[in-house]
């Protein structure tokens, strides 16, 4: 790994609970005056501070030192290096979760010499400096604290226990297997055909490099919409049953729905979630042309979400022919992706699967290579199917149990795709009889690539961008 020896060695303290009023608040030091800290602020109901053991919980009070004035009834921890979190030594202060008592304990901390304010992320950045986790575990923690649904936890569980670089580290240690022999080679020029076995070569980059690093690939879009969710909008001309999909799908009452057309006046967005999938749900205003201008501020917001969208339902109603609002609002997202929702299967009059497949026949001729369902959105029927087809539009795939295989995230994603043309080159190089000097800046630039992905080449820029979303605290 790069080295980053010259970091900031100063003792850090924080706040490591939300803000807010709650039953209990922590604040964490780290550092080499951590210890000496608790023993100056720290009173133990029994015994002496300096008597207390290593990871051993304690009850007492904070004070202020110079009146002696106990500012909190809490317990107290230290822990010693380098069995902590970030490998140094480690305090951390329970106590009650009010904001204006943590702020005056953390006060009392940074008024100690040699401590500051730990800067966002900062923990986890010092736990990667100190080498206990790699990179790709230092940003799962973000992932496990941002995850919105169980698999997305799952797969952020995944990368912190070192999935992504157990993944990795197969394929590192083919290029440098591979990369030695070319090395060889360039030491012995005289002997480079006899040393370099292309075919033998080509088949390992192609078996132990390529095909597990496309793989990995292929996971990140899953892996995207599993950490960060899709937007799917609810489109179609007004009255045809919007808001009433929104509600059936929510399973809750939140939109006003009425007979009367231009009912939902804005964008109305909801957080749903479909076989661990976080979905925003966007009910938009009937997109029609109106006078009116608070309708019309709503129409236009409407747009806005259906360019956004990574899905569109475009709704239509059973039992009608297709009107000249319906197909302009089609053509309208024809480029996005689109599922043709036909909605009152329960006004037909005939509940028969005949009757409903007729229905469905009657649009699908209209929307060719379109995937299409029906339902009853006030009944509450086919809600199953398209769910599952939201799902797969989306994903990609079929709703299954996905083994909580790690994925790369959208940095681990453009590092894999730098990789993969370099790995091209020796290929290529290979296959043509390329000088091994080559060979071996193309192998370099290979195993750089992936480097970045664990942290064994980077930046303090880059570094400071991963941590600097992280909260303050962790």
């Amino acid at each position: 790994m790069e080295s980053f020896a010259d970091f900031d060695q100063a003792t850090i303290a924080a706040i490591a609970t939300p803000p807010g009023a709650g039953g209990i608040g922590i604040i964490r030091i780290s550092g080499s005056r951590a210890r000496e800290i608790l023993l100056q602020l720290f009173r133990p109901a029994r015994g002496e501070v300096a008597s207390g053991r290593s990871h051993q919980l304690r009850y007492g009070w904070i004070v202020e030192p110079e009146s002696g004035r106990p500012l909190d009834e809490v317990m107290a921890v230290y822990m010693a290096a380098p069995a902590t979190y970030t490998r140094e030594d480690v305090v951390e202060i329970h106590g009650h979760g009010g904001y204006v008592v943590l702020r005056e304990i953390l006060g009392l901390i940074l008024a100690r010499e040699g401590v500051r304010a730990a800067e966002a992320g900062e923990f986890t950045k010092r736990a990667f400096l100190n080498g206990r986790i790699d990179l790709t575990r230092a940003e799962a923690v973000l992932d496990v604290l941002n995850a919105g649904t169980r698999e997305g936890l799952n797969l952020a569980m995944s990368q912190l226990q070192g999935g992504l670089q157990q993944q990795l580290e197969p394929v590192r240690r083919a290029l440098l297997e591979v990369l030695a022999v070319v090395e060889v080679a360039i030491d012995f020029p005289d002997e480079d055909a006899e040393i370099i076995d292309t075919a033998a070569l080509g088949r390992r980059l192609e078996l132990e490099v390529r095909q597990p690093l496309q793989e990995l690939l292929e996971r990140a879009d899953r892996g995207r919409i599993f950490r960060e969710g899709a937007t799917v909008v609810i489109l179609g001309r007004p009255n045809v049953g919007k808001s009433s999909l929104l509600n059936a799908l929510l399973q809750d009452e939140r939109a006003i729905v009425t007979a009367i057309p231009g009912t939902t006046r804005d964008t109305i967005e909801e957080c749903l979630n479909i076989h661990g999938m976080p979905l925003r749900i966007v009910d938009t205003a009937g997109i029609r042309e109106t006078t009116e201008e608070v309708e019309g501020i709503g129409i236009e917001r409407s747009r806005r979400r259906v360019a956004e969208a990574d899905l569109v339902l475009l709704l239509v109603e059973a039992g009608s022919e297709p009107s000249s609002e319906d197909m302009a609002l089609f053509d309208s997202v024809r480029e996005k992706k689109v599922l043709v929702v036909v909605n009152k299967l329960d006004l037909l009059g005939d509940a028969s699967p005949a009757a409903a497949e007729a229905a469905l026949a009657a649009w699908r001729h209209r929307f060719p290579g379109r995937e299409l369902t029906g339902i009853s959105a006030r009944a509450r029927v086919g809600l199953e199917q398209l769910e599952d087809l939201v799902f797969r539009l989306i994903s990609g795939d079929e709703p299954r149990d996905p083994g909580y295989a790690c994925v790369p995230n959208a940095r681990h994603r453009a590092a894999l795709a730098r990789t993969l043309p370099a790995l091209e080159r020796v290929q290529q190089g290979l296959a043509a009889g390329l000088a091994p000097e080559l060979l071996a800046v193309e192998l370099q630039a290979c195993l750089g690539s992936l480097g970045e992905i664990i942290g064994e080449v980077g930046s303090e820029e880059l570094l400071d961008t991963i941590f600097s979303s992280f909260c303050i605290g962790k």
